[in-house]
């Protein structure tokens, strides 16, 4: 969740390290700190550390008052989302070693923290933080102390760790090497000319270099002007990264003169899907994945598909549930992650586990995608970064190329999300014989039509703005639909709970009258989400009949339906309409408008768009 930085080269440390910081704000921002290293001449080096409780602003006001006229040699910087210990002055990374002379910084949780503690105030250390990070900081200040070799120091603490963690480290008589080591947690580098970066991700460093180097699990790795960059285990054998070129440069890290980089994301998403599409069809008419490790064979065997996904991601793989069983005819059952692995599902080796997964190291995620490992099953990742840890461990990868989403609360990531589903659906039909090759055609033309159509939702987005608005001064606000309508109410009803921090709730449609019709009062703002009135005519009976329902109560109805449908035009209060499209991919289309209300609402509360109070881009915690 934590957003750490390092940094060795000729520029101003502190301006790489708060530049990188403030790029990586959206990962945590419940206090901020770094730690610098100055080599003066004809003195001894020594290490300064500042850190402030609050947002990044809060650490630059402070850094601002201080004589910056000698430049730090190497530094380190950390914005945190709180897990052990409140957001505070005290509890703000980095934290120090008892003799002040090794400081660290940390994302995931030391799982074994307890006892180190115990161990290590039984010698007489004091602690000064409520942070499982301190440990780690006491630990590697007393191993540095041995042979004075930090990354020596950073191998054996990190064989007594236990649990998630990146940590990087710097020492106040070694100002020319930073340290890092990363366990089931998010760690890269860059590479400049003569400079060095580490980060919990490329948009700390994107604005310097493109090139970059992924680290495999349990490694150390050491950047000096000196050496350059040395890779370890944690045994303490040499190892090797995997290169990489980042696809996208620093304008995507921008608003580009947005707002906010939400409302930027929203208006990526045309592109962003588009890109997700391209290039997926071989000359051959097949669906082509990125990474594969299943042969066809391994496709044909499958007779039950897991998706496993958490909050926004989870919903994305609801409505691909209703695709693969349509177009597969395979059993297919949506999991949360965090839930997965401890109900002990029954899986095989004809079990196909789908992990959806934006940042790809999402920890309840990755955790069970190991489960349907050790279980046999084979598992296929969608994941918008390259690289990360849940695409390596998978047999199978597609990548969604959204591009670097900055906002908390996803957008484009969710829609390529759904378009990296639909393409997975169509290749298991493709490979089973299940559809034959121009009824997929068929599918793809309308998903390839899809962009121009989301474009078109977000042309006409102003009265979505007006009906926020006028719904501002509400203290709930609920959410309807069936079929692949009732996942994206779900994700209507999250996106105005991160942004708005209101009530908000999504139901199916028809369960409405089991209990959730008794918060209805006069003026609830009721959003119907409304099936296509062609095809599943049935469906769009039934949601009429529950808008009815609640119409009858009091509710004022916003209506997400399709063009020219004047039955739900003449029952609804308020009617956002979208392109024609056919019901199995019609979220691409209707979800546009419910994050842009969500948006707007949250505006007009005063709430903070990009970052939303207790909530971090990527979960890399369980």
């Amino acid at each position: 969740m934590c957003g750490i930085v390092g940094y060795v080269g000729a520029r101003s440390v502190v301006d790489v390290v708060i530049d990188g910081l403030r790029r990586l704000e959206y990962r945590g921002y419940d206090s901020a700190g770094v730690a610098l290293v100055f080599n003066p001449d004809g003195a001894d080096s020594y290490l300064e550390v500042d850190k402030k409780a609050g947002k990044l602003a809060n650490l630059e006001a402070v850094l601002a008052e201080q004589d910056r006229s000698l430049e730090a040699a190497c530094g380190i910087g950390h914005t945190r989302w709180a897990t052990h210990g409140v957001p505070s002055d005290r509890n703000a990374h980095p934290h120090l070693s008892a003799d002040g002379r090794v400081a660290i910084i940390h994302n995931g949780i030391i799982e074994n923290f307890g006892q180190l503690r115990a161990e290590l105030e039984a010698t007489g250390v004091e602690f000064l933080s409520d942070t499982d990070t301190e440990v780690a900081a006491h630990l590697l200040g007393r191993e540095y102390a041995v042979d004075g070799d930090l990354t020596e120091a950073m191998t054996r603490v990190c064989t007594r760790l236990e649990g998630a963690f990146t940590l990087l480290a710097v020492a106040a008589d070694d100002p020319d090497t930073v340290v890092g080591a990363r366990r089931n947690s998010p760690l890269v580098v860059g590479l400049g000319e003569g400079e060095y970066f580490l980060a919990s991700d490329v948009a700390a460093f994107i604005a310097y270099t493109t090139e970059a180097i992924e680290l495999g699990q349990d490694q150390i790795v050491t950047i000096s002007r000196a050496d350059g960059i040395t890779v370890r285990g944690f045994d303490g054998e040499p190892s090797e990264g995997k290169p990489f070129s980042v696809d996208w440069d620093i304008a995507a890290a921008e608003k580009g003169g947005y707002d906010t980089f939400m409302a930027k994301e929203i208006h990526e998403q045309p592109q962003a899907v588009a890109d997700t599409l391209r290039g997926r069809i071989d000359e051959a008419g097949q669906i082509v994945l990125d990474e594969v490790r299943m042969s066809d064979q391994d496709f044909r065997d499958i007779d039950k598909v897991f998706i496993v996904a958490c909050g926004t991601s989870y919903h994305a793989g609801l409505v691909t549930k209703y695709a693969i069983e349509h177009w597969t005819r395979i059993p297919c059952e949506v999991e949360l992650a965090s839930e997965f692995r401890y109900r002990d599902p029954v899986l095989d080796r004809s079990t196909l586990v789908v992990v959806i997964s934006q940042s790809g190291e999402t920890m309840d995620t990755l955790m069970a995608l190991r489960h349907a490992k050790d279980q046999k099953a084979r598992v296929l990742a969608i994941s918008n970064t390259v690289g990360s840890t849940i695409p390596r461990e998978s047999d199978a990868v597609l990548y969604t190329r959204a591009g670097i989403e900055v906002a908390v609360a996803s957008t484009k990531a969710f829609l390529t999300q759904l378009a990296a589903c639909y393409l997975v659906g169509l290749h298991l039909a493709q490979v089973r014989g299940i559809k034959y090759a121009d009824e997929v055609s068929a599918i793809l033309d309308e998903l390839v039509a899809a962009p121009g159509k989301i474009a078109k939702v977000i042309e006409h987005l102003e009265p979505v703005r007006e009906m926020a608005r006028n719904s501002a001064g509400k203290d709930r606000v609920l959410f309807i639909g069936r079929h692949v309508g009732y996942p994206v109410a779900l994700e209507g009803a999250l996106k105005l709970k991160e942004l708005a921090y209101l009530h908000a709730e999504g139901f199916a449609a028809g369960e409405l009258k089991h209990g959730p019709i008794s918060l209805i009062e006069e003026g609830t703002p009721v959003v119907a989400i409304v099936p296509s009135p062609r095809g599943r005519s049935l469906l769009h009976d039934k949601i009429i009949s529950n808008i009815q329902e609640v119409k009858a109560r009091g509710a004022k109805v916003i209506a997400i339906c399709e063009e020219g449908d004047a039955i739900t035009a003449s029952h609804a209060d308020f009617v956002i309409e979208t392109p024609a499209t056919p019901t199995l991919l019609a979220p691409l289309l209707t979800t546009v408008p419910l994050q842009e209300f969500a948006i707007e609402l949250a505006t007009a509360m005063g709430r903070d768009i990009d970052q939303p109070r207790n909530l971090a881009k990527s979960v890399t915690v369980e």
